[in-house]
């Protein structure tokens, strides 16, 4: 039985090697030609003339280069399709010898196939997973039966919100987090049980913040936190919204500026991305400061659009590109090596000093520069983690007062980082307090921390809300949650109070749950499937969907009503269409709408 998992697994990686990607223009459909110039000569990236050609002659492989493609990837389709029946048969076969690993693994594949050489069997799924739960009290398999049950997906089992919420329990008790979101959404909007904010709270907090949790896996990763994951997007956005350009609040005053209405305005132009990277590239390496920058914070942040709050907020999942930190410190270096050419032999031993005649050089962009390549040295961004060189980078961006370099500092001297020192507290809030002082986000949360750790919860929380305004879009929120929680617990609170109380911890614990999502990004993942515009990955994409909604998801709420909302059905289900508009498709049209309205989306 063990032989044949294994050997299942390997002969699953094989077809899962290299998934295909999908990134808003034709940049994502690329071939590998592209990849392999850039490995073997990445300089002609570079400046001049050379550099042009090179982009250019890409893309004229690109576009006459398009249907030989077609059919070597059609013939690697045929000759690996034979390995997903054997991947099949080596599951099912060790699950009939008592694996509950393979049994475990053939329910997944069977419910989400992993490529395109499977074949979905909802059927199978539920009778895989109601058979290992069964047989081992897996939480992540009765977290699936509870979703069978909460939407009768494919006509498996008809709906049973009692049974579904009876699974979820048992799921998110055994620590399974999508269970706990889902379970923390139920008690949250009364679906299958009555409204009970108080439990809501407990299943949201468990899902923000224990073991494996979003909060856990953040501070689990380098100084300052993990990368966030990006924002996921609303289809509805790229069309203006719901009742379009407009007619829409999502692009109406100033929602009209948000990354996904643009994202879309640019799409309908037929605007890519590959156009406005060639744009920046061509003048940037033509000397260009300004065009150098912005593509070194797009390389770096693996979007055209940043998120707002500073570079710990992360970017916006509608403008992704694929993430390049060696591409991003080029750009950044090519800016700061004017202000600051040579690096001294011991950073710690020999002060920073501003140069002594800065005029014509581009300080400003040099001092952000600063700033990034500060961060990738503090976190191990493309290069060895160091930071005696990130404090070297961070010092020098500090000299003109750049707020990201006082943050980093702030981090540096907090955590005691820098061999041979001890952390030095009343250094630290200088820093953060100095950042701060410009609007940053993550210098106000980090001044928050350091109140907490006093007792001062009345400073913390005006710091916190401060971080909120400014754009801070995870860690401010679990703090916040954090301290509406330890309201909740004094039994002298006001009832009236209490309400509100918990009303805004559930909503700070579950913008923390859903934003933290490392280990299984439903959201982007149907985004990439939906794009990819073929019959199969789109009915994954609404199944993945449908999974985020019932785990409370208000963005997915709305892509899955949206798609299925038959008053524009001839607009988006196109032949490609998974599912036939019917009465059935409607009244879940109709159920996505209603739950959306009641998060809040004035559209729905």
């Amino acid at each position: 039985a063990s032989r044949a998992y294994k050997q299942a697994l390997y002969t699953l990686s094989t077809l899962t090697a290299h998934p295909p990607t999908y990134t808003y223009d034709a940049t994502s459909h690329t071939s590998n030609a592209k990849a392999l110039l850039t490995s073997v000569i990445p300089s002609l990236q570079g400046r001049g003339p050379i550099g042009s050609f090179y982009r250019i002659l890409l893309r004229l492989q690109h576009r006459f280069g398009s249907s030989k493609e077609d059919t070597t990837k059609q013939r690697k389709t045929d000759e690996v399709h034979p390995k997903a029946v054997k991947v099949i048969d080596l599951l099912q076969h060790s699950a009939e010898l008592g694996n509950m690993d393979a049994l475990f693994m053939y329910a997944k594949i069977s419910l989400l196939p992993p490529t395109s050489h499977f074949t979905a069997d909802p059927h199978a799924a539920f009778k895989s997973f109601s058979a290992h739960a069964a047989m081992t009290g897996n939480a992540t398999s009765q977290g699936h039966i509870a979703f069978f049950y909460a939407s009768g997906y494919r006509g498996v089992v008809p709906v049973d919100q009692a049974r579904a919420q009876l699974y979820y329990t048992f799921a998110a008790n055994g620590g399974d987090k999508s269970a706990q979101m889902a379970l923390g959404y139920r008690y949250w909007s009364g679906i299958g049980t009555l409204e009970d904010c108080l439990r809501a709270v407990d299943w949201y907090e468990h899902a923000a913040e224990h073991c494996n949790a979003a909060m856990a896996k953040y501070l689990s990763g380098p100084p300052g936190g993990r990368t966030l994951p990006q924002t996921p997007t609303r289809l509805s956005d790229l069309d203006g919204g719901i009742y379009g350009p407009g007619a829409s609040v999502a692009s109406t005053g100033m929602n009209a500026h948000r990354a996904a209405i643009k994202a879309g305005a640019s799409r309908a132009s037929g605007e890519t991305w590959e156009d406005i990277l060639d744009y920046y590239l061509f003048n940037a390496d033509r000397g260009e400061t300004d065009f150098a920058l912005r593509l070194g914070k797009i390389y770096y942040q693996g979007s055209i659009y940043a998120s707002p709050g500073g570079i710990s907020s992360g970017s916006e999942g509608v403008g992704a590109i694929p993430r390049d930190y060696a591409h991003a410190r080029h750009y950044f270096e090519q800016i700061a090596r004017q202000v600051w050419p040579h690096d001294p032999i011991n950073p710690l031993q020999q002060k920073v000093s501003a140069p002594s005649r800065d005029e014509g050089l581009p300080v400003g962009h040099a001092a952000v520069s600063a700033a990034y390549l500060g961060r990738m040295y503090l976190r191990g961004e493309g290069v060895k983690a160091d930071p005696v060189v990130a404090k070297l980078w961070f010092d020098r961006g500090e000299l003109y007062g750049e707020r990201e370099c006082h943050n980093g500092l702030g981090i540096i001297w907090r955590d005691g980082l820098l061999p041979g020192f001890k952390p030095d507290l009343k250094r630290a809030m200088a820093h953060f307090k100095a950042a701060a002082s410009q609007d940053l986000a993550e210098a106000q949360v980090n001044i928050a921390k350091m109140y907490l750790d006093q007792g001062d919860y009345a400073s913390a929380n005006g710091h916190l809300d401060a971080a909120v305004r400014l754009g801070s879009p995870f860690e401010a929120y679990y703090y916040l949650g954090q301290l509406q929680a330890h309201q909740l617990s004094n039994p002298a609170l006001p009832h009236a109070l209490a309400s509100s109380t918990c009303a805004m911890a559930v909503s700070f614990f579950k913008i923390i749950a859903e934003r933290g999502s490392w280990d299984d990004d439903f959201l982007r993942e149907a985004e990439v499937a939906w794009m990819r515009d073929t019959e199969q990955s789109k009915d994954i994409a609404m199944l993945k969907w449908w999974i985020a909604a019932e785990r409370g998801s208000e963005v997915a709420q709305n892509n899955l009503a949206y798609v299925l909302d038959q008053d524009k059905s001839i607009l988006r289900l196109t032949r490609f269409s998974p599912i036939t508009p019917s009465n059935d498709t409607a009244q879940l049209a109709l159920l996505q709408w209603t739950r959306a309205a009641a998060q809040r989306n004035i559209d729905a």
